[in-house]
């Protein structure tokens, strides 16, 4: 058996746990590690069960909780290595300075030092409390004195690359490249017991390559995330509003709905509007708009539209 859990999808974060009979694959950690285990406790998923977390691109709503859940099952993470370049990137920003910062950092470090060295500190009882406070931290015992934890600390980290399929237990996992604004964002499809899983969302359009690689599925999961007025009437700055129309922002329900109509061939019993915009879309503007396009071609056995939602799991699909 095959089973299809969406825990999270949209802006807040997303995650997807895939499963076979023997392996259970965690598809992005967009939401804290309590929430995640939270939710998959909820749908009937062992948390402890997991056996990888795949990442789809770097972004927060994808990543948010990917550390500390990988570090508590001790599970592989895989990623493009551009992705993992990225998120280390991400979790551990460094300090940015201007030249003019940086030249008075270095002025007053050396008038510091200068100072210090014209003025070497008496013994009095200053120095005698500076002394004993650094004999007791030399006896401090190891367990005493802990290092600060390294935030891109995973168990194990495994590279992929786009285009050339894998497997992780029993479920072979195909990515492949999606245009989106990331280092080097992915979509999958899974494939485990004859039964062909699709997820395709974050993509400012549907390439070739990736309707190609969309056939056949059996559950279909595509991005439908905004309605293009309420996206231009909306509360949007312009500049987030041209990011998220973009060739590289994120799929409308317009240019979903095209796809489903003039792009899939039709084969899916399931098909999963995701990520849809809790500011720019309506969950039925998105359904209205799929169920005209699949018009049809839906069935009680083939074709069924249902939303993911933001906050709480939707309904295990099994095949």
């Amino acid at each position: 058996m095959v089973r299809m859990t969406v825990l999270a999808s949209g802006s807040r974060g997303n995650s997807t746990v895939v499963s076979s009979t023997r392996t259970r694959i965690l598809v992005d950690a967009g939401v804290s590690c309590r929430e995640l285990f939270k939710r998959m406790q909820a749908a009937g998923e062992d948390p402890r069960t997991l056996d990888a977390i795949l990442v789809t691109h770097e972004h927060q709503d994808h990543v948010q909780g990917l550390a500390v859940t990988a570090r508590k099952l001790g599970i592989p993470v895989y990623f493009t290595e551009a992705t993992h370049r990225a998120w280390i990137r991400w979790v551990t920003p460094r300090k940015r300075m201007t030249y003019a910062e940086w030249l008075a950092e270095r002025k007053q470090q050396a008038e510091s030092r200068a100072a210090a060295a014209a003025n070497p500190e008496p013994a009095n009882s200053d120095t005698n409390e500076r002394e004993a406070f650094e004999e007791e931290q030399e006896t401090l015992s190891a367990d005493d004195v802990k290092a600060k934890p390294d935030p891109a600390a995973l168990p194990f980290v495994e590279y992929f690359t786009a285009g050339q399929g894998f497997s992780i237990g029993d479920i072979a996992v195909t990515p492949f490249t999606i245009p989106h604004d990331a280092a080097d964002p992915v979509g999958f499809v899974f494939e485990a017991e004859d039964v062909r899983i699709g997820l395709a969302t974050d993509l400012g359009y549907i390439p070739a390559n990736a309707a190609m690689r969309l056939r056949r599925c059996d559950v279909l999961m595509l991005e439908s995330n905004h309605d293009l007025d309420m996206l231009r009437d909306g509360p949007y700055p312009w500049s987030v509003k041209q990011r998220v129309m973009s060739r590289v922002g994120h799929l409308s329900n317009n240019a979903a709905a095209e796809f489903l109509e003039k792009g899939y061939d039709g084969q899916a019993e399931y098909v999963i509007l995701a990520h849809l915009s809790e500011s720019n879309n309506l969950p039925e503007l998105a359904r209205v708009s799929a169920e005209h396009a699949l018009r049809d071609r839906m069935s009680l056995l083939g074709n069924r539209v249902l939303l993911a939602t933001q906050d709480e799991p939707m309904a295990s699909i099994l095949l």
